[in-house]
């Protein structure tokens, strides 16, 4: 089945590739054409193999709540076609094992609970992005997001447990936080980190609330609210635990050519 997939892809492709040459099509209803398939249905899951061509990036697979087997059966195919540096998140210790025992080449980062199927070494890092933790509970989601932002292509500096009860750590780092292209700030209980290093610099800052805090934290919503009022300009806020979503972000805008 894979193999027809395969032929078939080619043979669409190809049809493309001819009709440009002989002027029934043009170049750019050609890249749209291009851009919107090819896609296949598992049965559980449409996967996409050309989100790369349009965004930049492959599909990414979301683990929480997914069977080992689904897991398995999206990897098995995205690497059929072809595909590498395949980013699985919130993936169980079973989950991988399993991807193990069926000789599938992986990476496992137990903290951040994510694996990189068949990666890609070879990528040069390039920018500064800055990751900053309020505390030591909040690294599983400091580091969803590092490794996020490296496999992406980012140099990635982590300054962990430099949060608000002790701000003489964070301001000995000063130097660091000013050379960076965009800073992370990953924070629990109340929130306040990401508006006091937003003050210090002038670029992009990306505020994560955790779920890390007693109870009147609320699971992360306190320390969400506060980053979403925060004074301090320049700040962008993802969802609670967001690590993933704080480290794609970030290497969008450490890779911008207008930033210098």
């Amino acid at each position: 089945m894979d193999k027809i997939n395969k032929v078939n892809e080619k043979e669409r492709i190809l049809k493309l590739l001819k009709q440009v040459k002989d002027g029934s099509m043009s170049p750019d209803d050609a890249l749209l054409n291009l851009q919107t398939m090819p896609f296949e249905n598992l049965g559980h899951t449409n996967v996409d193999y050309h989100r790369g061509l349009r965004q930049g990036f492959g599909e990414v697979i979301y683990g929480q709540n997914k069977t080992s087997k689904q897991i398995q059966d999206i990897t098995l195919s995205m690497l059929n076609k072809g595909l590498s540096n395949i980013i699985v998140t919130r993936i169980r210790r079973s989950t991988v094992n399993l991807l193990t025992q069926k000789k599938i080449d992986l990476e496992y980062h137990s903290i951040a609970k994510l694996a990189i199927v068949k990666r890609n070494n070879k990528i040069k890092l390039k920018g500064s992005v800055v990751i900053a933790s309020g505390g030591t509970s909040d690294i599983p989601v400091c580091e969803e997001a590092a490794i996020t932002s490296e496999v992406l292509g980012s140099h990635v500096t982590r300054l962990y447990d430099v949060g608000v009860a002790g701000l003489h750590r964070l301001l000995l780092q000063y130097n660091i936080f000013a050379k960076s292209r965009v800073i992370i700030v990953v924070a629990g209980m109340e929130g306040a980190l990401p508006s006091i290093i937003g003050g210090l610099v002038s670029c992009p800052v990306i505020a994560v609330p955790t779920s890390v805090g007693y109870g009147a934290n609320f699971n992360g919503l306190c320390a969400l609210l506060t980053m979403l009022n925060s004074c301090t300009n320049g700040i962008s806020v993802v969802n609670i635990d967001n690590g993933f979503g704080a480290g794609y972000i970030a290497n969008r805008i450490n890779k911008m050519e207008s930033v210098k």
